[in-house]
């Protein structure tokens, strides 16, 4: 297995691991429980000497295909670039028409979604991960697709979900202030975007430890912590303007173990931003 990692995949084993993850993909969808293990035992044995190592390596490069394309990857496969031009044909391929995907897809990011009872919130915080790559650097693939769903889109209007996650924050702040003998502040912990609107800007008044007041903008994701998400003019706006006191969560993986994690400041400043939608006028 030496020379694995110098000799290119050929056409047929691509297509073969971009088969066994979308099958996944499908089950993952419609919430059927299906084998990781299983699938990728079964692929091996239709690939040319490949180790299970590899195969992990491709199901994550197959993760950020999709994500290019909108679509939400499996969970536990970790977007990773750096991927073979024929293995965008393949999944471009694979995907385009295949209505029973599109279906089960669509149904899934319209699920309705409840905030889980949460007791214990010590290992739900989680540092904000690492940017592997420049999403703006990849976008010609979404740009010039003829596979353009927007699932990532979908989701993000999905207020049921956005809901429960802003729920889920809500419960950590003031747990968080409770927790550090800040009772008082904890009780005046609020949900704005419900009791004031949802156009100031940020969805939860909190407090720092000090008795700051900290503007928290939920965005939450049933897929993983690199999927991308999107972000208002105005929100933008008011985390540039309040940069100091402005907090984003991101809370991912809500449908099986919720976690978040915050990054402070100028939403900019922390993330690439693409432009996807202009308003014309003449």
């Amino acid at each position: 297995m030496a020379d694995e990692g110098r000799r290119d995949w050929s056409r047929d084993e691509v297509a073969a691991t971009v088969a066994s993850y979308l099958a996944m993909l499908r089950q993952e969808y419609a919430g059927q429980a299906y084998s990781k293990t299983a699938h990728r035992r079964a692929l091996l044995k239709l690939l040319q000497r490949r180790t299970e190592a590899s195969v992990e390596m491709k199901y994550r490069n197959i993760s950020q295909v999709l994500i290019e394309l909108s679509f939400l990857p499996i969970r536990g496969y970790k977007p990773l670039a750096n991927y073979q031009g024929v293995l965008v044909d393949e999944v471009l391929a694979q995907v385009q028409g295949d209505e029973g995907l599109d279906q089960v897809a669509a149904a899934s990011v319209a699920l309705d979604a409840v905030k889980p009872m949460i007791l214990d919130f010590h290992d739900r915080v989680v540092e904000a991960p690492k940017p592997t790559t420049r999403i703006a650097d990849l976008a010609v693939i979404s740009r010039f697709s003829p596979v353009r769903r927007d699932y990532i889109e979908r989701e993000a209007r999905n207020r049921s979900l956005g809901l429960a996650g802003e729920l889920f924050v809500l419960d950590y702040e003031a747990r968080r202030l409770h927790s550090i003998g800040r009772k008082k502040l904890s009780n005046r912990v609020e949900h704005v975007s419900r009791t004031k609107g949802d156009g100031l800007g940020y969805d939860i008044l909190s407090f720092e430890e000090s008795g700051k007041e900290s503007f928290i903008e939920v965005k939450t994701t049933s897929s993983s912590s690199l999927t991308p998400f999107f972000i208002s003019a105005n929100e933008l706006r008011f985390s540039k303007q309040y940069d100091e006191q402005f907090r984003l969560a991101r809370v991912f993986d809500f449908r099986d173990l919720p976690k978040m994690f915050f990054v402070n400041g100028s939403v900019d400043a922390a993330f690439i931003l693409d432009p996807v939608t202009y308003r014309a006028t003449r």
